[in-house]
């Protein structure tokens, strides 16, 4: 379909791209290629003009299109041949199809009388482009309408289907410069080139522009065309496979403008580390970029309270309030410091200094293990235990979760977050740790900074749990012709070094916070959610705003998503982890219901079949060359030396423990 679809674009351009002229005012025989001398005859012409190609696509991972390039067309004036003519009588005769093109595209711009002149001196052989590029359903309502004069000029066109959907990852394209002026130039442009200008089509421009074709024109001394010959068809550019999934991401914009004012939401593949939902909202709609976006609009989008402009998945840095809590509860059960049955008292409240540290209900558990803390999510047992081992401790195990740095991921502007260091403390804040800051540190608040798509990241090494897996955006890089060119493979990028044994506790945990604890409203009818909320004080009135999470993965037994929700409180508002951002989530996955269950059931293991004495000739190998067998000699394998991948090592996880009910606190 698509080599159809670029075909046709090129036939287009074959039949259209030379303007029709007008009758010459002199009579005569129409001269022959060898009369229009450019040596003899002051008024002929032989051009070359350069073909911009059409950039190439990027898709999802199915195949739909996220961006495309499409005929459009522009306005032009087309200036005839005049005998001894002056500027007033070109100007007035400029201006009176002006006056027609006005009647039938009322925003187009008026050139100056000094341009007017100056094209039909040196650049009449070329349409003289008037309007902003319309579509086919507008080009077909003035084509009507057109004098002798004016002519539709076909250009490609950068277009977004989506408008604004994961716009500030897909990025959009700008205009390499103006059209040149004065005597037409060799290998001049047809009309203007773009470029990648942010996201995607600006990190993958590259791959993704297309070749430039060739065309040569020449024109008798009456303005007549003599010869078109398109040289070299223009190539398009190549196709860039995104690991994204269309038809989730757009379900997941949908939940974030149903139910959060701001926010974002992050799906991962806990197996591959394809992100396979990156939404951000406010978005904007990247079709307004295109073939330029005006100064006005783009210091609207600038100024506007909401930064739309701001990828909030993967540029925002807030604090990750209690969903840092099971990396605390990781490195305390690692470490030693406790074990799943240590019980640790935690009243309401805890005074350090002249500061007081609250549980979030303010109400006391009494002694309590590692799983009911994580259900409860309760302050003072992540408090106690933080500045038991140190903040150190817990920090260097969020390093190895990927907190603190880029996740590699070929995105613009994305944030590393900030995990401190005594260094970092001491250049800020003249100080090491003190146990204050492991307390605050420990419930995710503090100087720790981090993005939804990092918390996302974090979940899938809890899921994983052995490795954390390297986060891939790009699924494959196609050519022209469709062949693959690169291709993403599953990596490891760190080894956890965490207790698989901790890494078990833990995710219990998480499955009482969904099951009867902080994240019920997440809860989901066909399959056991892990997750959990959390609840931060963010942003410049740190004091009044306020932010709400909810993280995890699914299902249970066999993790294969991870994700992150966020959702950005007003000024004022006291949102929580259960109340807003759980219920995002669910929202998500449950109209999904039969999409996602097919995918995360367990694959039947096949029966293992011992014959009984020899085996029978019907199920013995078939000779090469039988019908249906496919041979060993026409599967390539890849050498290993092409696969810039690392070797996973799985290890078994034990079965989940039994939960005692009688832990899980009311809320």
């Amino acid at each position: 379909m698509r080599v159809f679809i670029v075909t046709l674009l090129l036939a287009t351009f074959s039949l259209v791209v030379s303007p029709a002229r007008e009758a010459a005012p002199t009579g005569g025989a129409v001269g022959s290629a060898g009369d229009g001398s450019i040596f003899t005859r002051k008024d002929a012409r032989a051009i070359t003009l350069s073909i911009p190609g059409p950039r190439g696509p990027i898709l999802d991972r199915n195949g739909l299109p996220l961006a495309q390039s499409r005929v459009a067309w522009q306005l032009g004036l087309q200036f005839r041949q005049f005998e001894k003519a002056d500027r007033e009588f070109v100007i007035k005769w400029a201006r009176g199809h002006l006056q027609t093109a006005k009647s039938l595209v009322p925003e187009l711009r008026e050139p100056a009388d000094d341009e007017l002149w100056n094209h039909y001196r040196e650049r009449r052989w070329l349409p003289l482009l008037l309007s902003s590029h319309m579509g086919e359903e507008r080009k077909k309502s003035i084509e009507g309408g057109l004098s002798r004069g004016l002519v539709l000029h076909p250009v490609y066109q950068r277009y977004y289907p989506e408008g604004d959907l994961a716009a500030h990852v897909i990025g959009y394209t700008g205009s390499v410069g103006k059209l040149p002026t004065g005597p037409i130039n060799f290998n001049e442009p047809l009309w203007e080139e773009s470029e990648g200008r942010a996201g995607f089509e600006y990190l993958f421009n590259r791959e993704l522009l297309g070749q430039a074709g060739m065309k040569r024109l020449l024109y008798d001394e009456h303005g007549r065309e003599l010869l078109s010959d398109q040289v070299k068809r223009p190539r398009p550019g190549g196709a860039l496979v995104t690991t994204l999934n269309l038809e989730w991401q757009r379900h997941a914009e949908s939940v974030l403008k149903e139910k959060a004012r701001r926010g974002a939401f992050v799906l991962i593949d806990v197996n591959t580390g394809e992100v396979l939902v990156m939404a951000s909202r406010p978005s904007f709609d990247l079709n307004r970029f295109i073939p330029g976006v005006g100064s006005e609009h783009y210091e609207a989008l600038r100024s506007d309270p909401a930064t739309p402009l701001f990828g909030r998945a993967f540029q925002s840095k807030y604090p990750p309030g209690s969903c840092f809590k099971p990396i605390v509860a990781l490195s305390a059960l690692n470490e030693g410091e406790v074990d799943e049955d240590t019980a640790i008292d935690c009243p309401g409240s805890l005074t350090l200094g002249n500061h007081t540290f609250h549980n979030h209900n303010k109400r006391a558990a009494g002694p309590i293990s590692v799983r009911s803390a994580l259900a409860s999510s309760n302050n003072i047992w992540f408090g106690k235990v933080g500045m038991s081992m140190g903040a150190n401790a817990f920090l260097n195990t969020a390093r190895r979760f990927g907190f603190g740095e880029k996740t590699g991921l070929p995105l613009i502007g994305e944030t590393p977050g900030l995990v401190p260091t005594n260094d970092w403390m001491l250049a800020v804040h003249k100080r090491r740790f003190k146990d204050g800051d492991a307390f605050n540190l420990s419930i995710g608040q503090g100087s720790l900074e981090v993005s939804p798509l990092q918390v996302a990241q974090a979940m899938a090494g809890i899921a994983n749990g052995g490795v954390l897996p390297k986060l891939h955006l790009i699924h494959q890089v196609q050519d022209p012709y469709g062949r693959v060119v690169k291709q993403a493979m599953p990596e490891r990028r760190n080894w956890l070094g965490v207790d698989p044994h901790a890494i078990e506790v833990v995710r219990e945990g998480m499955k009482m916070v969904v099951a009867g604890g902080t994240g019920r409203s997440a809860g989901l009818s066909f399959t056991e959610l892990c997750g959990k909320t959390g609840t931060a004080q963010w942003g410049p009135e740190s004091k009044s705003q306020r932010l709400a999470w909810f993280a995890g993965f699914l299902p249970f037994d066999e993790p294969r998503f991870a994700f992150a929700a966020v959702y950005e409180g007003r000024p004022g508002e006291r949102p929580s982890g259960g109340k807003n951002a759980a219920p995002i989530v669910r929202a998500f996955f449950e109209p999904l219901k039969k999409e996602f269950k097919d995918i995360v059931a367990p694959v039947p293991k096949a029966l293992e079949i011992v014959p009984e004495g020899p085996v029978p000739a019907a199920v013995e190998v078939m000779e090469e060359g039988d019908e249906g067998v496919l041979r060993a000699q026409e599967v390539e394998i890849l050498d290993a030396d092409d696969i810039s991948t690392s070797d996973v090592m799985v290890e078994e996880i034990p079965r989940a423990l039994p939960v005692d009910p009688d832990e899980i606190p009311e809320e």
